[in-house]
């Protein structure tokens, strides 16, 4: 077995996916999904970025106390491997470790504007797919990664979507 980032497995990520699958998305949702991040991001006092977007609309964007434009570099970056897989960065990078590949090569896309660094998770909806992105830029990429989950995690109990 191959040792990855964080210690996930690709599987663990998909399945991961498939649990924070939202019921809907809509403008209105994705602002309080970067609400619910920036919350956390506050109480925390963590230096990171957030974003959400519609596709490749952002719809919520907050840089908090030490976070920098650097963060909004990496946020973009991160938003381009999730628009052209519909994956996390997360489990794309994980994905290719356990391959033993070389991402940016085999996808032919360049590192300079692709980031396979954990802290961008699709906003998936039951029957259409990716509709949307989190992003989260500031923190150790699993760190980046695991803050997400936790917003999509919280966000689905406020609408009563988790057992």
């Amino acid at each position: 077995m191959v040792e990855t980032t964080g210690g996930f497995t690709s599987a663990g990520l998909a399945l991961e996916a498939k649990t924070l699958e939202l019921p809907s998305l809509s403008q209105k949702e994705a602002i309080e999904i970067g609400e619910i991040a920036l919350d956390l991001g506050f109480e925390r006092s963590v230096p990171i970025a957030v974003e959400v977007r519609l596709k490749e609309w952002v719809v919520f964007h907050a840089s908090l106390p030490g976070s920098t434009p650097d963060n909004d570099s990496w946020i973009a970056r991160k938003a381009r491997v999730v628009l052209a897989t519909g994956n996390s960065t997360m489990f794309e990078r994980v994905l290719a470790e356990e391959q033993g590949i070389d991402w940016y090569a085999v996808k032919g896309l360049p590192e300079e504007t692709h980031a396979i660094h954990g802290g961008g998770l699709p906003l998936n909806v039951a029957g259409f797919g990716c509709m949307g992105i989190l992003l989260i830029s500031g923190l150790p990429q699993v760190q980046d990664h695991l803050l997400g989950v936790e917003v999509l995690t919280e966000f689905l109990a406020r609408k009563g979507e988790l057992p």
